[in-house]
C-alpha cells in the first residue's frame, strides 16, 4: 500500500513510520513531506498514492491550504494535537482524524476504516450517493446578516452575491450592483456553508458564483482565466489542478 506522510516533526515521522510497519508490514512509504509547498510540488508531479497521513499544522501554514492548490483524490487520515478541526477535516477526503500522541490501536482502527473505504459493502455506493444528494438539497445558507457602519446589520441574499474575495486578510462579498460588504467568515467557511452547485472556490483568493461568469479564456500553463459580469480588482485564474473540476462544476 503506497502511502505518503505529510508531517514536519521528525519525531512524529519516526513514530508514525514505526507504527505503520508494526501494524501493516505491507505499507510502502513513498514520500515524507514537511510543508505545504513541498506537498503541492510532489502531488503535481507524481501519481496519487493509495493513502495519505497528514498533519494539520505544518511549518508554512495550515494543511487545508493544500486542497486549494492541488487535487488530492486519495483517502486522507489527519493527525494533529488539536481536536477543533475535525469537522473541517471530514469535508475533504478524510476517513479518520487521529489525535496525538498516536498509538498502535489508533493506527489499527484507522487502517480498518481505510479497508472498508476501499471495499464498500453491497449497496453502500447507492447509500453514499443518496446521502450526498440530501446534503446538497438541504442545509445551505440562503441569506446573511452582514455588519455595516455603526451598529447595523444588512440582510444579503446569497443569490445577490457574485463573488467573494480576500485581500489583506479581509473577506468581502460583491453584489450584482457592485456593492461590497465585509464578511466575518473565512473563504473556507463560506465555501462550506454555500450550495456548491452555485459557488466554486477557483483559487485561494476567490469564491465565484456561477451566475457571475461571463466567459472563460484559456490561459498559460493549462490554467483558465474567468471573466465576470461585474468588475473585479484583478484577473481571476483557475489553478491547473482545479481546471477539470471547474469545468465539471460549470457544465
Amino acid at each position: 500500500m503506497k502511502t505518503v506522510l505529510i508531517e514536519d516533526e521528525k519525531a512524529a515521522v519516526r513514530n508514525l513510520t514505526a507504527l505503520l510497519h508494526e501494524v501493516a508490514p505491507g505499507v510502502e512509504i513513498v514520500a515524507v513531506l514537511d510543508s505545504i509547498t513541498e506537498t503541492v510540488e510532489w502531488f503535481s508531479h507524481y501519481p496519487q498514492p493509495e493513502l495519505v497521513f497528514m498533519d494539520i499544522h505544518l511549518a508554512d501554514g495550515s494543511a487545508f491550504e493544500i486542497f486549494d492548490r492541488v487535487a488530492i483524490t486519495c483517502p486522507v487520515i489527519f493527525t494533529t494535537a488539536y481536536d477543533e478541526y475535525a469537522l473541517r477535516a471530514f469535508k475533504v477526503n478524510s476517513i479518520d482524524y487521529l489525535l496525538k500522541p498516536i498509538g498502535e490501536e489508533d493506527i489499527r482502527h484507522a487502517l480498518e476504516k481505510f479497508e472498508l473505504f476501499r471495499t464498500p459493502a453491497p449497496g453502500m455506493g447507492e447509500m453514499r450517493r443518496l446521502i450526498d444528494a440530501l446534503k446538497r438539497a438541504t442545509g445551505y445558507k440562503t441569506h446573511f446578516l452582514v455588519p455595516v457602519k455603526g451598529d447595523k446589520l444588512m440582510p444579503v441574499a446569497a443569490e445577490e452575491i457574485r463573488y467573494f474575495y480576500i485581500r489583506c486578510g479581509v473577506v468581502k462579498g460583491v453584489l450584482a450592483d457592485g456593492r461590497e460588504y465585509v464578511f466575518p467568515q473565512t473563504l473556507d467557511e463560506l465555501a462550506d456553508c454555500l450550495n456548491p452547485a452555485d459557488f466554486f472556490r477557483v483559487n485561494r483568493q476567490y469564491l465565484l458564483a456561477r451566475r457571475a461568469v461571463r466567459d472563460i479564456d484559456l490561459w498559460f500553463n493549462g490554467r483558465l482565466s474567468v471573466n465576470l459580469n461585474v468588475p473585479v480588482p484583478e484577473r481571476i485564474l483557475v489553478s491547473k489542478a482545479r481546471v477539470a473540476e471547474f469545468k465539471d462544476w460549470f457544465a
